[in-house]
């Protein structure tokens, strides 16, 4: 957990608005960092976590965690946190051994019309609390969702529109019936407001399902490299954008940070305020 984020977002573990949904975004650079924030932030906010990777194993997602002060084995064996391994999962739809429910979350492998109806379902049945708890067991916070990376569905061949779909799914879920949060990181791999006709199909749809979750979001964290090309002191740039209402109006607020990622944590800075270029 980045504690000068939190302040940048005006948050912490302690007092977190409910009911948002935070997209994550990156292009040209790497915003995983952000997703070991939330994931750090909501578990030691005693939240019940519903973490999909996709993008890596949980081992990964642990030994970052670990370093962050948290442990993930010990909240998936308290039940705070449902991990879903997608690359396990995925590997026993496409070569299966045995029938077990988690992988029928991904049955849109071996069959893709059915969508992600499963998926969602397997989302539902983690974030919705039942009223049949055995006596004295834990009681946690409000269910928060995590996605790490949604654009993943995109490379296993599902529809931009499915995956938008999914997204307005599991925010009226989380965000609305259980008043929970939701965090998703999307990636994009091509220059910004590219229109060369020769770009990857993968790269127009992640743009494209970047637009559409735009729309959706509460509060948007874009990161992306340098403009001026690598520097060792300063990672890259983030930009905050929060979306809120004044009277019957839509309001927008954007403020643009530079950042740098240690082992163990990450330092935001106001553009041009980094000690390398003072």
């Amino acid at each position: 957990m980045f504690t000068e984020l939190n302040s940048i977002l005006n948050t912490s573990p302690d007092s977190f608005t409910r009911g948002e949904f935070i997209l994550v975004s990156d292009r040209q650079s790497d915003a995983s960092f952000l997703i070991h924030h939330f994931l750090s932030f909501y578990l030691r906010a005693r939240c019940k976590v519903c973490f999909l990777g996709l993008a890596q194993s949980f081992c990964h997602y642990s030994a970052v965690s670990q370093r962050l002060g948290v442990r993930l084995t010990q909240a998936k064996e308290k039940g705070q946190l449902v991990f879903f391994e997608g690359l396990k999962e995925c590997l026993s739809v496409l070569t299966p051994k045995e029938n077990n429910v988690e992988s029928e979350a991904m049955n849109f492998l071996r069959d893709p019309p059915v969508g992600l109806r499963s998926l969602y379902e397997f989302v539902r049945s983690s974030v919705i609390v039942s009223d049949n708890m055995e006596e004295g067991a834990e009681q946690w916070g409000p269910s928060v969702l995590l996605v790490d990376d949604l654009s993943v569905l995109l490379s296993l061949g599902v529809d931009v529109g499915a995956v938008l779909d999914f997204s307005h799914y599991c925010r009226a879920l989380v965000c609305s019936q259980v008043q929970g949060n939701m965090v998703m990181l999307v990636r994009c791999n091509g220059e910004e407001d590219d229109d060369d006709d020769d770009d990857d199909d993968g790269d127009v749809g992640s743009d494209v399902l970047l637009k559409g979750l735009t729309h959706q979001c509460n509060l948007h964290l874009h990161v992306q490299g340098l403009p001026t090309g690598y520097c060792k002191d300063i990672h890259g740039q983030m930009e905050v954008c929060w979306k809120r209402r004044q009277g019957d109006a839509p309001h927008m607020q954007k403020n643009l940070f530079q950042y740098k990622v240690y082992d163990k944590g990450a330092s935001f800075f106001a553009r041009g305020t980094s000690s390398a270029v003072l």
